[in-house]
This record gives C-alpha cells, sequence and structure tokens, in this order.
C-alpha cells in the first residue's frame, strides 16, 4: 500500500472548472448540509440492515452520512440524490428543465481529460496486494434476506474488447469472498463486452468507482448506442470535460474524483452463486450462478466516503427514471410531435408505468403513442396517455382522467407474449423453476387511452375551473392573525348561551 500527500483539503489541484453546482461528492454533500438537507448518524450502527432502516426512514427527506458503520473508519452517504429537485439542481436547471437538459447532454457528448496519476483524488491511497474488502469498506447487508453484503452505488466501467470505447454503469454485486464478487449483468452493453472477452477465452478488464458525484452517477443510467461513453455524457452535464485517470493494474479509465475505486476483472467460465437480493421492484431476485470479478487492486482517496443505495428507494428509483424519461420523450416526439411530457411513476418502480402528456389533434392518434412506448422500451409494462390539461407528474390528476375519459372496452390496448421485464415477478407466474433465459421476462402490455374526444357537446369535457384561483393575491387577503375571527366568535358567544 502506498499514499500521498494531497495539497489543501486532500483534492489535489486541477484546472477543472465544470458549470454544474456539484462538480464532486463532496461539493454537492457540502451543499446539502448547508441547506439543512444531510442527516448525521455520530452513534455506531450496524452494517447489516440497521444502516439501511435508518437511509430508508429518511429517504427521500434528508441524505444520511454514518460516521461509525459497522466499526469501520470510512463514512457511509446514501440518499444525496432521492428527489427531483435535488438532481436538477444539482445541474443547475429549474425541474421543469430536468429532462430537456439531460436529453441535450446526451446529445452532445464531451470527451474525457485524462490527469496523471498525482493528481487524481482517487489513487492516493493504492492496495494491490493482501485485498480483503469487507476489512476495507463499510459494505451493508440491506435487506431482510440479502445473502450478504452488496456494493449499490458503484459505477461498472468497462472498455469494449473490440473498440476499446468504454461503457459504465451500475450493476448489484455482492461480495462474497475478500477479493471475489459476483455481478448481475442484464443483456445489455457490459455482458456484451463480456461475452466478446469470454467467447475470446479472455477476462473483461473493469473498475467499480464509489462515490463520485450526482451527474456522473446520472448519466451512467443514459440509453445509449452500445459505444457510447457515459462519461463523455457526465461532461456535458458539468459543462467540461470529465476528469478521468487510469486504473493502476488495468487501462481502464475512472472518474479521478472517485472516493473509492475496486479495480479488477470478470472472469471467463466462471460462475459462482449470487442473490437472492431485494431489488427495485420491491421483490427478491432468486439465487443463480452468475459472473465473477477477481479483484486486483483498490485504491482512495486519504479520507474516503462510501456511497451505499438503499434499494428500491427514492435515489435508486430517480436514477433510473430520469435518464429513460429523456430518451423516451425524445424517442416519442420524434414520430409524434404533439407528446409534450413524460414520467415514470413511483408507483410503477420508475421502470414499468409511463405516462405520457399529449395534444391529440385526431382520433387513434394516442393508441400510436402507447405502441411507440412499448417499442421503445422493453420494461415498458403499462402507458397511459392524458391530454395537455392533465398534468403528468400528479398521480390524482392521472387517476383522474382515467377515471373521467377512459372506457375498457373502448380505449384500452392489450399485447400479449411481449418481452418485458425479468425482473418482474408477475411474469414467472406459471413457469417452471428452472425456466430457460430466452423465456425469463415474457409479459402482457396494457396501454389505456385517457384522452377526451377531439369533438364533443357543449362542456361535456371540460374541466370545472373558478376564474382567478390561480392569480388571486392571498398574501393580500390573507390575514397573519386570527385575531378578527376570533373576536367575531367570542362576540356571539352570549346568544348562543341563551
Amino acid at each position: 500500500m502506498n499514499s500521498r500527500d494531497a495539497a489543501g483539503s486532500g483534492t489535489p489541484q486541477s484546472s477543472w472548472a465544470p458549470q454544474s453546482t456539484a462538480p464532486t461528492l463532496r461539493h454537492w454533500l457540502e451543499r446539502l448540509s448547508a441547506t439543512g438537507r444531510v442527516a448525521t448518524i455520530d452513534q455506531p450502527v450496524s452494517l447489516e440492515h440497521e444502516l439501511a432502516a435508518v437511509a430508508k426512514r429518511l429517504d427521500g427527506e434528508q441524505a444520511t452520512i454514518f460516521l461509525k458503520p459497522g466499526g469501520h473508519a470510512i463514512p457511509v452517504v446514501s440518499g444525496f440524490m432521492s428527489k427531483r429537485a435535488w438532481i436538477a439542481e444539482a445541474m443547475g436547471v429549474p425541474e421543469a428543465a430536468l429532462l430537456e437538459r439531460f436529453r441535450d447532454a446526451a446529445g452532445h457528448p464531451v470527451a474525457w481529460h485524462e490527469l496523471p496519476r498525482e493528481e487524481a483524488a482517487c489513487q492516493q491511497v493504492v492496495r494491490t496486494q493482501g485485498i480483503d474488502l469487507h476489512a476495507l469498506l463499510p459494505i451493508p447487508t440491506h435487506s431482510e434476506h440479502d445473502n450478504g453484503p452488496y456494493i449499490t452505488a458503484g459505477l461498472v466501467i468497462a472498455r469494449n474488447p473490440r473498440t476499446g470505447i468504454q461503457n459504465v454503469s451500475i450493476n448489484r454485486i455482492q461480495v462474497h469472498a475478500p477479493d471475489r464478487m459476483a455481478i448481475l449483468m442484464l443483456p445489455r452493453h457490459l455482458l456484451a463486452f463480456y461475452q466478446a472477452a469470454e467467447a475470446a477465452g479472455d477476462a473483461l478488464d473493469v473498475a467499480i468507482a464509489i462515490g463520485v458525484d450526482p451527474l456522473t452517477m446520472l448519466a451512467s443510467q443514459a440509453i445509449t448506442p452500445i459505444d457510447d461513453d457515459e462519461l463523455e455524457i457526465a461532461g456535458a452535464l458539468h459543462g467540461a470535460p470529465l476528469p478521468v485517470v487510469k486504473c493502476v493494474t488495468n487501462d481502464v479509465r475512472v472518474p479521478a474524483f472517485s472516493e473509492i475505486v475496486i479495480e479488477g476483472r470478470i472472469l471467463p467460465k466462471v460462475r459462482e452463486p449470487e442473490g437472492p437480493f431485494g431489488e427495485f421492484p420491491k421483490y427478491y431476485s432468486a439465487r443463480e450462478a452468475r459472473e465473477v470479478i477477481e479483484v486486483t487492486a483498490v485504491t482512495h482517496r486519504e479520507q474516503p466516503i462510501y456511497h451505499t443505495i438503499i434499494p428500491a428507494e427514492m435515489e435508486h428509483l430517480l436514477l433510473g427514471a430520469i435518464p429513460r424519461e429523456a430518451t423516451l420523450l425524445a424517442h416519442l416526439q420524434r414520430g409524434h410531435p404533439g407528446v409534450k411530457d413524460v414520467e415514470l411513476s413511483v408507483g410503477g418502480v420508475c421502470r414499468y408505468h409511463l405516462w405520457v402528456q399529449f395534444d391529440k389533434k385526431r382520433e387513434g392518434e394516442a393508441k400510436n403513442v402507447i405502441l411507440c412506448a412499448f417499442g421503445a422500451h422493453y420494461d415498458i409494462k403499462q402507458v397511459v396517455v392524458v391530454d395537455t390539461d392533465v398534468d403528468v407528474h400528479d398521480p390524482a390528476e392521472i387517476e383522474w382522467a382515467i377515471a373521467t375519459r377512459f372506457q375498457a372496452d373502448r380505449d384500452l390496448v392489450i399485447v400479449a407474449g411481449a418481452q418485458g421485464s425479468p425482473l418482474d415477478p408477475s411474469t414467472t407466474v406459471g413457469q417452471p423453476e428452472d425456466a430457460a433465459p430466452h423465456m425469463q421476462g415474457v409479459s402482457a402490455k396494457m396501454g389505456l387511452d385517457a384522452t377526451r374526444p377531439i369533438v364533443y357537446p357543449a362542456h361535456v369535457f371540460t374541466r370545472v375551473r373558478i376564474p382567478g384561483q390561480d392569480t388571486v393575491d392571498l398574501d393580500r387577503l390573507v390575514a397573519t392573525s386570527n385575531a378578527a375571527f376570533d373576536a367575531y366568535l367570542h362576540s356571539g358567544q352570549l346568544r348562543d348561551a341563551v
């Protein structure tokens, strides 16, 4: 193990001048702390369930920092991206501009800037021998039936074996040995990289960056072609090239201001048991044989912070929702310019249920929008299309539109036997436990056209509104105290008594 002295507060000096309000995790936590959005837990907490229980209680209200997690000297943080408004603030835009800003960044990536190792905070301490992840890092066990501690907030970064271009994703990683971890790879870019390497008999070099800024976390979830590097989208979100550094034991480049980096390689032709694990649908995934990462190095800041995401809570859900929403909105608008806004609902675990606000001009268009949404991403299971007078971000408004503008025999669209999410447990009903991979996730899709007719008589579909309800000056009209009303009530007490 070796370490370097760092200048000032421990962050190496750099010419990086990002435009965002969250250039590093530490900058963002300082901002949250200064505005009362951090809960500091200075009492010892157990890494097995207790830490996750506290963070879950505060999720969506405050980020939580645990100073004494399981006897470790490294603090743990969770929940610093658990509100849409916070993510928009990190971007430096109003909440209404969140999807537009992300979409613009995804469409105009900024190439990263490589730093020398002496300037990279994440390599202030380097360990390549005697690695024991359980002893080195405060890795929590989250849910009741989880099969041990899991890394849930690590950016898994790998290079395409054919092109050398990187991919970034967040995968669940079970730490089941001092220097070995089992990883779940869904049929996306990381798995394609691994399959190409394995076919050649090679391991796939990877790095897991833990404790990165919120915008780089968000960029990792962008839905892009296979050879688009999400770290370049992070640069676009920051408004400046993202500083990266080459790993110590492989050629992967990682965010230079990460708190912790685990380097390793996914072994070919090796599988070990992983799971069960509490996933985003709020159910457990099964125990299955998964690919294995052999750890080759751990590097970190001199006083690092470990980030964990509580599965199925708001930080987890929003990280997946916002990039998907931006991609879905762009996809729908290409074929249907009348689409104005979308939301992946929290009740639909920010993956399965999509609400679409649409300016309908012709009958039947809403059904086309529904079918377009199903083709945009296999996770989409239910789509509701509403008019522009319905707030697509308000669940009560969506339900009201369904209640008053939808008829099942006329406005329902069902597609049977389509590909859905393999993590949706309802897709396994009727399937044998050892169902072949090609049968996993087969799902029905349901679309609801909750738009009003283009032409309707009189005021049948006119919303009830009170003139002035949105513009009335309450500050001028509402008294600062109830003294006048109390005096009025007391003036009638004698007559009430009689």
